[in-house]
């Protein structure tokens, strides 16, 4: 695939995901034919096509909303994990690493044991997660130029990971173990379940933002991987970008997280896929990561639906699925 003109590989990725949105539709507890699913469409434009009440409703009350979220939300990982990766010049590098998942579930957290509603949830979560990278921006910032400044983002991520994981763990200490804690564990597992489509206004937004701004700044991620010496001769101001890119990239991440809960491993694995598929020009990988990490985890989604009586959150199928697919990642890597 590798070898076709892009335009071709990207009406490929846009088929497959307008037919794996189509066949999402129909999966779940209760079936939905594809007759069925033709009457819908049917009905949308004449009213002198009937269809039963209960098909309609699954549809657009139930599954519609939660297919989109699970195509939106695997895309800005994915993207996010893409623009990282070309910017650290790391294929290790997942949206995590500046501490945003990590504050957007201390957020998220707070709010549960506070009993808020689920629309200040998100608006905790999306908070929580900005600031903890505003705070390691700043962290790296106050370390100066000694040091390289990629170096100093990842080791201050990490440590503001690590203190909003440890204030997690008051909470989750504190709360009630028969009703406020299964919720922020439940939470902090990620899933779907419930979601409206209100609830994808926001997101919707930040990802058409972020995936026409990440592209547009391709050109610039691909110099960034040769060093900022050599950026800058290109007469890209290093230090600007970088900044923009982790504030679009934090923004991209933190609407995810704050409506999904934390799923790991979408956005570090995806990018080496689509890579796979199209290269690493960022201008063309970035889209490709973005169409091709919504397909991963609708995929994902629908097996947690589907495969057991009871939903598995979204974070555990992704883990089982991730691992050992990036196992082979690396190893088909290895062989190129």
């Amino acid at each position: 695939m590798r070898n076709l003109p892009y335009i071709i590989k990207f009406f490929m990725l846009a088929s497959v995901s307008l037919l794996l949105i189509l066949l999402s539709l129909m999966v779940g507890r209760y079936g939905i034919s594809f007759a069925e699913m033709v009457s819908f469409f049917k009905s949308l434009f004449a009213d002198s096509v009937s269809i039963k009440p209960q098909v309609s409703t699954v549809i657009l009350n139930v599954r519609l909303p939660r297919v989109w979220a699970a195509f939106l939300v695997g895309g800005t990982l994915s993207i996010t994990g893409a623009a990282y990766q070309g910017m650290f010049r790391n294929p290790m590098v997942s949206p995590s690493i500046l501490g945003v998942s990590a504050g957007a579930g201390f957020g998220a957290a707070l709010a549960i044991l506070l009993g808020l509603n689920s629309f200040m949830l998100q608006v905790s979560s999306f908070i929580f997660g900005t600031g903890a990278v505003a705070a390691v921006y700043a962290v790296s910032l106050a370390a100066g130029k000694k040091y390289d400044r990629n170096l100093t983002l990842i080791l201050s991520g990490l440590v503001v990971a690590t203190v909003f994981s440890a204030l997690i763990s008051i909470l989750k200490y504190i709360a009630d173990p028969d009703d406020t804690l299964p919720s922020i564990v439940y939470w902090l597992m990620g899933g779907l379940s419930g979601i409206e489509m209100a609830d994808l206004r926001f997101i919707v937004v930040i990802a058409a933002a972020g995936l026409i701004l990440l592209t547009m700044s391709g050109w610039k991620l691909d110099m960034m991987s040769f060093g900022d010496d050599e950026a800058k001769t290109m007469g890209i101001n290093v230090d600007r970008f970088r900044f923009w890119v982790i504030a679009a990239a934090t923004l991209l991440t933190a609407s995810a997280v704050s409506i999904s809960g934390i799923i790991g491993w979408v956005g570090l694995l995806v990018p080496h896929t689509a890579r796979m598929l199209v290269g690493s020009k960022n201008s063309v990988l970035l889209p490709a990561s973005f169409f091709t990490g919504g397909v991963f985890l609708l995929i994902v989604d629908d097996f947690s639906r589907t495969v057991a009586p009871m939903e598995i959150p979204l974070g555990i199928t992704t883990s089982l699925i991730g691992a050992p697919f990036f196992i082979f990642v690396l190893m088909r890597s290895s062989k190129d």
